[in-house]
């Protein structure tokens, strides 16, 4: 198991090949849950097609290339056998934004982090828990169109996201705990790429 502040890698890994990657700080690393934090601004590995232009999920050939991230912090909270990400996303400053769904393959580890696939439909939570919408349904429904996921594929997305809403809206453990108050240890290193970062 990985102890708290110790520098990993998060990967996007489809058919064998790394779509992304994103450096980031382990929180905590229990059987049960996992929780890491990617912090703004550090270097990750995108995917780039031959235009230059970062595709949202592999409907064509890619390369990796190394660039900045955004200007916001994410707080995520993962679990064994369980098909989602529930994060919570913060300002520059630390201060929270807002709370966010990420539909994904369990985390699966490796020699340098974890390895995933994110599944394109997400939902997007206010801060107050009030209320909550998908996104990213059109893109769902272009990869749907292209042959990477199915109707079924779909419905069985729309029903965990339903379950991750549950999850944080009815604050079920570990969101029964003031997450909005947390910041990184400022003694963590930064994280940043490790060496074989790029092959999966």
């Amino acid at each position: 198991m990985w102890q708290p502040g110790d520098p990993i890698v998060i990967r996007e890994v489809w058919a064998g090949q790394v779509f992304e990657a994103r450096p980031a700080s382990v929180v905590m690393d229990l059987p049960t849950q996992t929780t890491l934090y990617v912090a703004p601004f550090v270097r990750c590995g995108v995917a780039i097609d031959d235009a230059g232009i970062e595709p949202r999920f592999p409907d064509r050939p890619w390369h990796l290339h190394v660039r900045e991230r955004g200007d916001f912090g994410v707080l995520s909270f993962a679990w064994p056998d369980t098909p989602y990400a529930i994060l919570l996303l913060s300002e520059p400053d630390g201060s929270p934004r807002s709370w966010y769904i990420n539909l994904q393959t369990p985390l699966a580890r490796t020699g340098i982090g974890f390895d995933t696939v994110d599944h394109l439909l997400d939902v997007v939570i206010p801060l107050d828990r009030a209320s909550w919408a998908w996104k990213d349904e059109d893109e769902l429904a272009e990869a749907q169109a292209l042959g990477l996921f199915t109707e079924e594929d779909a419905a069985w997305l729309r029903y965990w996201g339903e379950r991750a809403v549950e999850h944080l809206l009815l604050r079920l453990p570990p969101f029964d705990e003031p997450w909005e108050g947390w910041r990184p240890d400022p003694s963590w290193p930064t994280p940043e790429l490790p060496p074989g970062w790029d092959v999966a």
